[in-house]
């Protein structure tokens, strides 16, 4: 029988599998296009025409300080070739570096190390400019806005607010919740307080049928943090856009909205990767480093892939999970909760709550309909038995006893880099 040899996004390395040929529909990959050549000139072209607004200079000019948003180790976004001529820009629109704070939107990840900010940022403007994390969990480090219409308190980083001139960057690509990350999402959730965030990623959102990887319109996540990002204000925004080596493809800038979807039309004409008919068995990734570190992270690989999956299928998920778990929170759900049915029915309720706990929420929609096989090196078998997965000793391994399962006529797709890639069934 013949072989598909490829490797799956792992780690910083990849993981080298060999898939039966004549049975795997793909691989499903990101729509090539060509790489700028010039990225960092694209980004100072952008600071001079920008989307919906005047140019970054013109913003600047009259400002006394700056706060530029960015995302921290676990999305790759290229900040050095966005930052240096955006603070280039800010220079000589007369703001010194000593009045430009980069705040690292860590929302309610952990701080970033001194050695993750050098691989962020360079480690030349690592050096050269204050770099601060966003504490989400320490509410006084907020400043409260107001409460949404929805019922959700607006408490957003005073760094931030009380900034003369406030930027964000970031990456857009596919987002189990918000439809898309970039533009808005760097103020929430990556500034906004647990308070604020225990609300907008609470059942009531996430449960929405919208509230999926891409999907904007109709989406009540996207539209409660747009809500909560224009009550915190944004004079400007950078994100781009990677191919599947993380080649920088498109920059937009400008508006924070209205660049956003400018960047979010360009996402859409090359993420979506048609399959002819829904999969018995999907392989898959959780795109690699840094996305596959915890498993906190991992599970945005398999609700990537769900649309295309049958109901009673399989997802086999190769991931990392270097990092372990995730935060001491979200290992706990697993401690606290021996169902995932029991699991849903405690937050669905008033008086339970833990920080985290939305992924698990997300990882009930995947069991609701799949099973999942996990192959990693980074937690052992009996670990991974108990977060509701099925460890599995190799890919190899797991498509084969999946196949057993389903028979001669089961239909298996690959996706080699997770969630960068948004399937769908071809209509």
């Amino acid at each position: 029988m013949s072989t598909l040899d490829l490797t799956l996004d792992y780690g910083r390395n990849g993981l080298a599998v060999k898939l039966p040929a004549a049975r795997v529909e793909g691989p499903l990959e990101i729509r090539a296009v060509p790489p700028l050549a010039d990225p960092e000139a694209a980004v100072e072209a952008m600071l001079k025409s920008p989307i919906g607004t005047r140019p970054l200079s013109e913003l600047a000019a009259s400002k006394r300080d700056a706060c530029i948003l960015v995302c921290d180790i676990t999305r790759p976004v290229p900040n050095a070739t966005i930052l240096r001529p955006m603070l280039r820009t800010l220079h000589e629109a007369g703001i010194p570096a000593d009045k430009i704070l980069i705040l690292v939107a860590t929302g309610l990840h952990r701080p970033s190390t001194e050695a993750e900010r050098v691989e962020m940022l360079s480690a030349e403007i690592a050096a050269a400019y204050r770099v601060e994390d966003h504490h989400g969990t320490i509410l006084e480090e907020h400043t409260y806005l107001g409460t949404t219409e929805n019922g959700v308190p607006a408490w957003i980083d005073s760094r931030y607010i009380n900034a003369d001139l406030k930027i964000t960057t970031g990456l857009i690509e596919p987002h189990l919740m918000a439809g898309y990350s970039g533009g808005r999402k760097l103020i929430c959730p990556g500034i906004a307080s647990l308070e604020t965030v225990k609300l907008w990623h609470g059942p009531r959102f996430l449960e929405h049928p919208k509230a999926d990887c891409g999907f904007l319109e109709g989406n009540p996540v996207h539209e409660e943090n747009t809500r909560i990002a224009k009550m915190a204000g944004c004079d400007f925004i950078v994100n781009v856009t990677l191919d599947s080596q993380r080649r920088v493809t498109s920059v937009v800038a400008g508006d924070m909205e209205a660049a956003f979807l400018e960047g979010v039309r360009f996402v859409e004409s090359v993420v979506k990767a048609p399959v002819s008919a829904e999969m018995d068995i999907v392989v898959t990734s959780a795109a690699g480093y840094p996305l596959d570190t915890t498993f906190y992270q991992a599970v945005k690989g398999l609700t990537g892939c769900l649309p295309i999956v049958k109901q009673g299928g399989t997802i086999i998920l190769a991931a990392s999970l270097s990092e372990g778990i995730g935060s001491p929170e979200f290992e706990s759900l697993f401690r606290e909760n021996a169902t995932l049915e029991g699991f849903m029915e405690r937050i669905l309720g008033k008086d339970y709550f833990v920080m985290d706990q939305w992924q698990l929420e997300e990882l009930a929609k995947v069991r609701r309909k799949v099973r999942v096989k996990v192959v990693s090196d980074g937690l052992s078998p009996e670990v991974l038995s108990t977060l509701f997965v099925e460890p599995a000793e190799s890919v190899e391994r797991a498509l084969a006893d999946s196949l057993d399962d389903y028979g001669p006529d089961a239909r298996v797709a690959v996706i080699p880099k997770g969630p960068y890639v948004l399937p769908l069934v071809a209509i």
